[in-house]
């Protein structure tokens, strides 16, 4: 994309196989392409960390710290607000490169440069918010405890929706006082890092605070073990945030694991057929399906079932599929060929075990057709894992009893939703299931950035992020006393 006239903040001569701390440099891991999935085409090339630029990086962080910290309050908050200005001034190149580098349409890409510009004026106002509290004590002596930063944070995220995701993490670690190096997804470097180096390269941050290198499991480990780091903030697979998890816990590190889930859509059967389809089709398919809150499994009463199984065929069968750039279309591609066939194989594979394909099931390149399996029961792939794509999963029940179970039948626990009128007892049934989020009259793909935001189970270790959990995950605990005078012991 640097080759356009048009390009200018983004001008990808910057980074063309550099790594950010402040200053673009090489890498010593070298460099990697940056693939279009919808063309094929390469964006760019980036720098690509190995586990020697993480070191340098950690190093750097470390030593820039201790002055950011000891920066005044309101001359931090300045930071944060010139790099939403940033953004905000480039908003339209911003949101084509996101659909570009991550296949998603138009209205999601701004959607998360709308939230990201949010993020930035909630890290603004952090530094200026009181920081702890005054404990009873002795009189004579004043106990306080005080929030004060970990050091280093270090930050890995994924191709989703990067921005967010690097993001959510990155702007509140600054603001409470930490550097922050970021590592994200190789495949969205720009989306996921470079739009954030750049914003706050252009708002004067200090060089050696953020960091940003994207890099495969090297770099990542790397990044975890490092001596110099002291806190991860990992949004990402269960399966790589076990990983993450357990060298976190090796190197007595604090961790936030952002993971998986397998997230129920609960539509009881006094519900608005057209209403309860509208918001099934969205939380299936809004994104390809490639959202960790996406609604993995349609909960659909018995009586209702077929009628909404219709109607949700109906609208796989129109929603226009293609590249996001270039048309006017509802989905993009997934994201490479490795989880277009991970996606096929789930449908396939649970189709061959019982479960009816309503629609779609077929793909062209990396564009999959919005998929309706109906008939999805336990044990089947369908129902068991996270699809991360668009399949809509129907499975039909009997009671709220049966509803509950069907929901809780999962080693995931991040959203659920429930569709009702009766919303007290929409109410009653969401209070039995084990989540983080739950959404009553709404489905499950909602963040507000002002809410804590976490799961239970193999989604995660709970609400880290967002609004007043960011105090608590990007800070610790430091207990002071104060007296006049010492006073004599008797030893």
């Amino acid at each position: 994309m640097g080759t356009h006239g048009e390009i200018k903040f983004l001008a990808d001569s910057r980074w063309d196989r550099r790594v950010f701390g402040g200053t673009w440099r090489s890498s010593d891991g070298g460099s990697s392409e940056v693939i279009e999935p919808a063309t094929g085409s390469v964006l760019a090339q980036v720098g690509f960390a190995n586990a020697a630029d993480v070191a340098v990086a950690a190093r750097s962080a470390a030593a820039a710290q201790p002055a950011w910290a000891a920066t005044a309050p309101r001359e931090r908050a300045l930071f944060f607000r010139k790099a939403a200005a940033a953004l905000e001034s480039n908003f339209d190149e911003l949101a084509t490169y996101i659909v570009r580098e991550t296949g998603s349409i138009l209205p999601k890409a701004q959607r998360e440069l709308s939230e990201a510009i949010t993020m930035l004026h909630l890290a603004a106002a952090m530094p200026l918010q009181g920081h702890g509290q005054v404990l009873p004590s002795a009189p004579g002596r004043m106990s306080i405890a005080r929030r004060i930063p970990h050091g280093v944070v270090g930050v890995i995220s994924p191709f989703n929706a990067p921005l967010v995701l690097s993001l959510r993490a990155v702007a509140p670690a600054l603001a409470a006082g930490n550097a922050v190096v970021l590592k994200p997804d190789p495949q969205t470097p720009v989306s996921g890092g470079f739009i954030i180096a750049r914003a706050f390269e252009q708002a004067g941050l200090p060089e050696g605070l953020l960091h940003v290198l994207p890099g495969a499991v090297e770099a990542g480990e790397a990044l975890v073990t490092d001596p110099h780091v002291r806190m991860i903030a990992y949004t990402g697979s269960t399966g790589a945030g076990r990983r993450v998890g357990e060298l976190a816990g090796k190197h007595l590190k604090k961790v936030s694991l952002e993971l998986g889930g397998k997230n129920s859509l609960i539509v009881l059967e006094d519900a608005d057929l057209d209403l309860a389809a509208s918001n099934a089709a969205f939380g299936a398919w809004l994104h390809q399906g490639q959202i960790c809150m996406a609604s993995g499994l349609i909960l659909v009463h018995e009586k209702i079932a077929p009628a909404l199984i219709r109607k949700l065929a109906e609208k796989a069968n129109v929603l226009p599929v293609g590249d996001p750039a270039r048309q006017h279309v509802a989905l993009g591609p997934i994201i490479n060929q490795r989880q277009l066939q991970r996606v096929h194989n789930i449908v396939q594979d649970s189709v061959a075990a019982g479960a009816r394909l309503e629609a779609g099931g077929i793909y062209e390149k990396l564009f999959y057709r919005p998929t309706v399996l109906s008939g999805v029961r336990p044990g089947m792939r369908a129902f068991e894992e996270e699809v991360f794509g668009p399949v809509a999963n129907v499975v039909s029940f009997s009671s709220d009893d049966e509803a509950v179970a069907l929901a809780n039948h999962t080693e995931y626990g991040l959203a659920a939703a429930v569709i009702s009128p009766s919303v007290g007892r929409a109410m009653a049934l969401g209070e039995r299931l084990n989540v983080g989020s739950l959404h009553i009259n709404d489905q499950t793909v909602n963040d507000e950035c002002v809410n804590p935001f976490g799961g239970r189970g193999c989604s995660g270790n709970g609400g880290a992020v967002g609004g007043p959990a960011d105090w608590e995950e990007y800070t610790q605990w430091q207990w002071m006393t104060v007296k006049d005078t010492p006073p004599k012991y008797p030893f």
